[in-house]
């Protein structure tokens, strides 16, 4: 062992580090925390100051004693975790687990290069504990949140509902706006458009300024144009100019690979804490959009280097948020030399992303000529528009623009063919399209993070959690969906002659979007209702400041969760009594006029339902009940709709036949499927059970079969690496065993290097669980449990005696306790 051991939270950041490091330091990795709140809900001493205990985690307890064993063998001790509140915790967890000194050392850097290395291993300090108790107070907080509102929901809702502080409010924001959208009237309105054709095959488009409300007043605009003259009126040219935005934040980064990519937030964060332990990119949690003076210095030699010393215009941007710690960086490549990445291509893209934002923030501003030439009209007042854009220079424009999430937002900068004052215009159309105006939009990951950042909820390490967990809790489904079609009226006016016509377009389309479920629905009415501060807005911002102030000592952190807890209890003592028949899982929505029974809609154990009847008695007739469509909500559905879905097709319904047997739709406990040869395949949430196709059945069929097999992603040991999806969830195979996916992973990014990680953690746990087997007889084993060690035989578990340790026993021992421990039928019995 060397005489300096250096522990990190990832192997990946271990292996990267170790290689710019001497031979006299050891770095070694704790796999993350070490320790956690256990699951029962007395870890929290609330008559105690709220103090909480802590335990190693089972499957961590061999690497802690790994560590211990290496802490003996070294010198000294380095604690190099992430420069943040979260890694400043898992240094003190490493601290206390460890039995190490207060003045262990403690080294920070934003970026894994050996000059950062080193310089942090010149200037170590001691952990902060304000850092560690301001992550420790939102641990604490939601854990109290968290454990005694879910129990109320359980009771006034739903059983298995869970609440979580900045969940619940990712979840108002999203309701919301889709009460919005449900209020939402679309007006029409006629957009004006001429085309004129020039010189050359060119056509100049202009628009009026304005839509008319009414299809008379347009009808009437077309009228008076019938025979004018249309001529440039004036034209006008005006120099403008077009700045690069800021290099990354965390927020940023996510919402632009978001729009860029198509990457999840999840995914983003996964892919940017590879590059980064790669050594790649600098620390990829931050709020500061400011770089040190060396990054800019060595992204101004990047771009002279590249484009020429006129495309430099060096700028330092000022974070707005004033919570944010500018000692920090924006995310940005640790070497502006390189361009782009070889080996996984996902990781690459993100990689050249990050790149092009950074480099082009110190780059030149575009310079443009805007050009708008009006268009008179002799028979009216009226005039048309026409805009275009030249690039003059294009500067940062020749690296990266960044993109929109407003899908209004069209561009019309064009440009425009050569025009001058006086010119006469033929005109080949004069059109009146009718228009409507759109409800805003539904949340995509991106906006809602954005919306999030903007509302002061949450910090740059909990927005992706925040939105795994609420699409996890199926309060939010993050999917796709068909728009509908409406007709719209089109008015034309061409060779001095007035045609009407009517077309079809599609609206509402939505592509990845975020949409609440009924459950979703119901428990953010409950908790607005009876929790307004758990859901606010401002109260939750507030506490993100309040962290903050705890982390830079001005608070103490025991006293704010005081504050707040002590109103909160008894809120939760309050709602106690609240009427669950008036929380709004369910509705009466009327009567079925052709049966003459009550319809309602509710909220069950399996999804939501609308039901038939009502039986009061044993002996009245049983209520029918109809799955909800997916797009369809409990608060929402109205008696027209509920009856609509009566007059669908019953199921189970046979669809069609494949490989000669028939494919029958049914739903189950577990939600509707497809039955084909005795085995079930479910339906995914965006399928609809009454309507799919027979194509469509046979289709999923084939993926499923696909799933099953898996796909290759690589090979370790000899053996092939598949993925593929279980009744448990995602997974990796190898070697005839599987290996679970973690949160925030899926098949479709991981990659063979984590697969095989995920392959050595699980054995490392595995070897870490049995004490000691015995090769002669494999069915009795000495095994390390979550409360102490015991003796496995077969099926039965015996209690090893406190004078006995554990690993001194003899294959002889534990036969012998066996036979002495009482029989488990005895296990119990009063004497």
């Amino acid at each position: 062992m060397s005489k300096n051991l250096v522990i990190v939270e990832s192997p990946a950041k271990a292996k990267t580090i170790e290689g710019y490091l001497g031979k006299d330091f050891t770095v070694k990795s704790s796999f993350g925390h070490v320790r956690d709140l256990p699951k029962e809900n007395d870890a929290i001493d609330v008559k105690n100051g709220f103090k909480p205990t802590y335990i190693i985690s089972p499957e961590k307890i061999k690497v802690v004693n790994e560590l211990k064993s290496a802490v003996k063998a070294a010198d000294e001790v380095w604690l190099a975790t992430d420069d943040d509140r979260e890694g400043e915790s898992i240094s003190w967890h490493l601290k206390e687990a460890l039995g190490l000194s207060d003045s262990t050392k403690r080294i920070v850097f934003r970026e894994i290069t050996k000059k950062a290395i080193q310089n942090a291993i010149q200037n170590p300090r001691t952990i902060d504990v304000d850092l560690v108790n301001a992550q420790q107070a939102r641990r604490v907080l939601d854990r109290l949140i968290g454990f005694e509102l879910s129990p109320v929901l359980w009771s006034k809702v739903k059983k298995g509902l869970s609440a979580g502080r900045v969940q619940s409010v990712a979840v108002r924001i999203v309701v919301e706006r889709e009460r919005e959208i449900e209020g939402f009237e679309a007006k029409s309105s006629f957009k004006i458009v001429a085309l004129f054709p020039l010189a050359g095959g060119k056509v100049l488009q202009a628009e009026l300024p304005k839509n008319f409300e009414t299809e008379t007043a347009a009808r009437a605009f077309l009228e008076k144009c019938i025979g004018a003259e249309f001529k440039i009126k004036n034209l006008e040219t005006k120099p403008a100019k077009k700045s690069p935005t800021a290099p990354f934040t965390t927020s940023t980064l996510q919402q632009e690979a978001s729009r860029k990519l198509g990457y999840s937030v999840a995914s983003t964060m996964m892919y940017a804490q590879k590059l980064y332990e790669a050594g790649k990119i600098s620390y990829m949690r931050t709020d500061s959009t400011s770089l040190s003076d060396e990054a800019i210095a060595k992204a101004k030699e990047a771009i002279t280097n590249a484009y020429g010393v006129d495309y430099v215009q060096t700028r330092q941007y000022k974070t707005k948020d004033e919570s944010a710690q500018e000692a920090h960086e924006a995310i940005r490549p640790t070497d502006f030399a390189v361009s782009t990445l070889s080996g996984d291509a996902k990781e690459r893209r993100l990689y050249e992303l990050i790149w092009k934002r950074a480099i082009a923030s110190q780059m030149a501003d575009a310079q443009l000529e805007r050009t708008t030439a009006t268009v008179g009209i002799s028979k009216t007042s009226e005039e048309l528009i026409a805009q275009g854009e030249v690039i003059k220079f294009d500067g940062f424009l020749k690296v990266y623009l960044e993109s929109k999430d407003d899908e209004e937002d069209e561009d019309n900068s064009k440009m425009l063919p050569p025009l001058k004052i006086g010119q006469i215009l033929n005109l080949d159309t004069l059109k009146a399209t009718e228009r409507f105006s759109r409800p805003p939009a539904r949340y995509t990951e991106a906006s809602l993070v954005k919306a999030l950042e903007d509302k002061g909820v949450g910090r740059p390490s909990t927005y992706a959690p925040t939105i795994s967990t609420i699409i996890k809790r199926e309060y939010v489904v993050k999917e796709d969906r068909e728009g509908k079609e409406r007709s719209f009226k089109e008015i034309v006016l061409k060779d001095n002659q007035i045609t009407e016509k009517t077309g079809k377009e599609t609206y509402g389309t939505e592509k990845a979007k975020l949409f609440p479920t009924s459950v979703g629905m119901v428990v953010n009415d409950f908790l607005v209702e009876n929790f307004k501060e758990v859901v606010d807005f401002k109260f939750t911002a507030d506490m993100e400041d309040e962290f903050d102030e705890i982390a830079k000592g001005k608070v103490e952190w025991s006293k704010m969760i005081d504050n707040f807890y002590q109103g909160f209890h008894q809120t939760i003592e309050d709602s106690k009594g609240v009427d669950r028949n008036t929380v709004g899982s369910s509705r009466d929505l009327g009567i079925d006029p052709k049966t003459g029974k009550p319809v309602s809609v509710r909220l069950g154990k399996f999804g939501p339902y609308v039901q038939l009847g009502e039986a009061k008695s044993k002996d009245d007739e049983k209520p029918i009940y109809y799955n909800l469509k997916k797009d369809q909500l409990v608060s929402s559905i109205t008696l027209e709709e509920a009856l609509a879905l009566m007059e669908l097709p019953k199921l189970p319904r046979e669809v069609g036949f494949f490989e000669d047997k028939p494919m029958v739709i049914g739903a189950g406990k577990m939600g509707p499927y497809i039955r084909h040869d005795d085995k079930y395949t479910s339906l995914p949430p965006n399928e609809d059970p009454f309507t799919i196709t027979e194509e469509r059945a046979i289709e999923l069929l084939l993926e499923k079969r696909q799933a099953d097999v898996g796909s290759a992603i690589g090979s370790f040991e000899g053996e092939p690496i598949t993925t593929g999806k279980g009744r448990f969830g995602p997974y990796v195979k190898h070697n005839g065993k599987f290996y679970s996916l973690g949160r925030g992973e899926n098949i479709d990014t991981i990659t063979s290097e984590r697969a095989i990680e995920i392959i050595l953690k699980k054995r490392d746990s595995e070897a870490n669980k049995y004490l000691k087997e015995f090769p002669e007889n494999d069915a009795i084993k000495v095994v390390n449990g979550m409360y102490g060690p015991y003796i496995q035989i077969g099926k039965r578990n015996i209690k090893i005696p406190k004078d006995i340790k554990p690993e001194d026993l003899t294959l002889e021992d534990c036969i012998k306790l066996g036979e002495e421990a009482p029989a488990p039928s005895a296990r119990g019995k009063k004497k």
